[in-house]
């Protein structure tokens, strides 16, 4: 696993022993550190209202400990967490810094520290007040803007070591999905009406992010990277309308049409009115669990493919594990059968089916020069398997991914 980061102490002594040995002048200059940017899914999330910030209010959660673990052995500088419970005035997030990750999880690891921290509301849970299922009735999660017992279950959080611009921050948590042009409606197929799922009532509210969709931008240096982050809905749990499926391929292609510039991306708006998509020529890193793969799996053929094969993304370095192709041949059934290589596989999903898919992405833009990345996925062999294990999971399902880039100017 490529998650060892030299200290700034070690950093600083080498350039001051290599200057005073005169190989280094001001003509060759210093390349800055790259930044870490991860995203993890670590299921953070609880069934009742209150109860992960009850698990979280103290100490000696194991699975909170696992996770905190894991992000103090990888050292993201930038952090995304899916499935991480809403709570007003960033409660959670203080709670899980306070009590996991400023507290070292092994002897010898260092506690992490992230001043900067962003949240918002999610639309998992909230009632919509109609019968989005059409199952003759109203209420319970599937009605709900996004899937949820209530409200911001399965939300997000970002933790940053760089300051975050809250002023210039936008949400898109009430963008309406018909406003979406060309967007993939479903249908219901009992009618020969096009794209009648919903009702034109239901169209009126009906939101296209099933969590929200954030662009949180970092002050890194001199310069801004807007972190995109989202948490598409998983494109299954539906039925012959494929509403979730074709809701995630929606999600997926929000942001391959908001760091376009132009036509493409002028219908978007934000919760405040904005409209339009970055400015050309802005930094911006992709981030989430898209809860697609490019070849397996349930999405719709070419979701994640937006983001992926989109001009001004890298897509030079994929992150990969060891411990993925390990666990898919352990695992063998649907792994036996899948078309995406092993080794970039970020989430444990169920043998018989899906298998194990790539669904979590760290994506910079173009001029983003990846220096490294990987998945934390440990082989069996390894003393940190036990961190990720097998189900039951010890902190999650998913992976935690990351990616270390050079921000120019910065």
């Amino acid at each position: 696993m490529r998650i060892a980061r030299l200290s700034p102490v070690i950093v600083s002594l080498a350039i001051l022993v290599a200057g005073a040995a005169g190989t280094v002048t001001a003509k060759q200059g210093r390349q800055a550190e790259p930044v870490r940017f991860a995203t993890f899914n670590a299921s953070l999330n609880r069934s009742n209202a209150g109860q992960a910030l009850s698990d979280l209010s103290s100490p000696g959660n194991a699975q909170a400990s696992a996770v905190a673990e894991i992000v103090q052995r990888t050292r993201p500088d930038v952090l995304l967490i899916n499935e991480f419970d809403y709570e007003p005035d960033r409660a959670l997030a203080r709670a899980f810094q306070e009590n996991y990750l400023s507290i070292a999880q092994e002897p010898g690891l260092q506690p992490i520290d992230y001043p900067y921290v962003f949240v918002a509301p999610s639309n998992t849970g909230i009632p919509s007040g109609f019968d989005l299922d059409n199952s003759g009735s109203i209420g319970g999660p599937n009605d709900a803007f996004g899937f949820g017992f209530f409200p911001g279950q399965f939300g997000m959080a970002v933790f940053s070591r760089f300051p975050i611009d809250h002023d210039a921050a936008r949400t898109f948590q009430t963008f309406l999905w018909a406003d979406m042009p060309g967007a993939l409606l479903p249908d219901d197929p009992t009618t020969a009406a096009p794209a009648d799922w919903y009702s034109p009532a239901e169209l009126a509210v009906v939101r296209l992010s099933s969590k929200s969709h954030w662009d949180v931008p970092l002050r890194i240096g001199r310069r801004t990277v807007h972190f995109l982050v989202s948490h598409p809905t998983p494109p299954v749990f539906d039925g012959p309308e494929d509403r979730n499926g074709r809701r995630n391929h929606d999600e997926i292609r929000f942001w391959a049409d908001y760091v376009s510039p132009g036509q493409r991306s002028r219908y978007i708006y934000d919760d405040d009115g904005l409209r339009g998509g970055l400015k050309p020529g802005s930094l911006f890193v992709v981030a989430g669990d898209q809860n697609a793969d490019p070849l397996d799996g349930d999405s719709i053929p070419g979701a994640i493919q937006q983001l992926l094969e989109h001009p001004l993304v890298n897509t030079k370095l994929t992150p990969d594990s060891e411990g993925a192709v390990e666990q898919a041949a352990l695992q063998g059934g649907a792994n036996r059968t899948h078309r995406s290589p092993h080794r970039f596989e970020t989430a444990d999903f169920a043998d018989s089916a899906p298998g194990n898919l790539r669904v979590a992405y760290v994506l910079p833009r173009k001029n983003l020069r990846i220096a490294d990345g990987a998945v934390f996925w440990p082989r069996t062999d390894e003393p940190t398997f036990e961190l990720v294990g097998v189900f039951p999971f010890p902190s999650s399902d998913h992976r935690l991914v990351w990616i270390d880039v050079y921000v120019p100017g910065a």
